[in-house]
């Protein structure tokens, strides 16, 4: 199940490559900040999509209309990442502090348990902010169906906590081994035409900085926006595993 839900979601993510192209330029703009939330608010849009899609289904990808839409949904979508964060956040501050106010080994200690327990925590409140949002999803975008803990952790108990955890380092993996294909493939063909103007005496900084400025330019307007709706499609279809 698992396996068709990477390859229903790399096929998917691979449909409309002037959507990649769209969702680049956005992202190019992020440093102005309010473009991040269009970004956010199109991946949750492809959650949507796949919540109430199949795997292997003909599910369109979503279209760039009613930007205002978009951008709310982008804004709530940061809510509940940021709401969720703040758990495991708060948990580690409790220990840092506790830990500055004592001396020796005790403090080293506590440390180190502190980090731990944040690291669970982390991933506890990853999973449950991924199907907090798929939850939302489902439930016609409900903001307060992200926070509904309870069900949340309903659906990740009928998914299971394995499959769950094995999707999302499968997504990390898959993200990965993706973005370094394409860089060491990129940085290979320039790096083969620098040594071999080097080879007739050319200088090859200018290929080498090219082949860079080509690099960032494809991440950017094609790679990156690619997997971030693979990674959206991934986890709204993961979902659906417990409908």
């Amino acid at each position: 199940m698992i396996l068709d839900i990477y390859k229903d979601a790399l096929e998917y993510s691979a449909k409309d490559w002037k959507t990649l192209v769209i969702l680049g330029v956005i992202c190019f703009f992020s440093f102005l900040f309010l473009p991040l939330f269009l970004i956010t608010g199109y991946n949750y849009r492809v959650i949507n999509t796949a919540v109430h899609g199949i795997i292997n289904g003909r599910d369109p990808l979503p279209e760039f209309d009613d930007l205002i839409g978009m951008f709310v949904d982008g804004v709530k979508v940061v809510i509940v990442q940021i709401g969720y964060l703040l758990v495991p956040f708060i948990v580690f501050l409790i220990f840092a502090f506790i830990s500055a106010s004592i001396t020796g080994v005790a403090s080293s200690a506590l440390m180190i348990i502190g980090c731990l327990i944040t690291f669970v925590l982390v991933i506890v409140a990853c999973l449950m902010n991924q199907m907090g949002l798929c939850h939302m999803a489902n439930h016609d975008g409900a903001f307060t169906k992200a926070f509904a803990v309870t069900e949340i952790k309903e659906v990740i108990d009928e998914v299971g906590w394995f499959n769950c955890i094995a999707t999302y380092v499968g997504l990390i993996i898959i993200t990965l081994v993706i973005s370094l294909v394409v860089t060491a493939i990129i940085y290979g063909i320039f790096t083969l035409f620098g040594l071999s103007g080097a080879i007739l005496g050319a200088d090859p900084s200018g290929i080498f900085l090219l082949g860079a400025l080509i690099n960032s330019a494809i991440a950017m307007f094609i790679v990156g926006p690619y997997l971030s709706i693979f990674n959206a499609r991934s986890i709204g279809l993961l979902y659906t595993m417990q409908l």
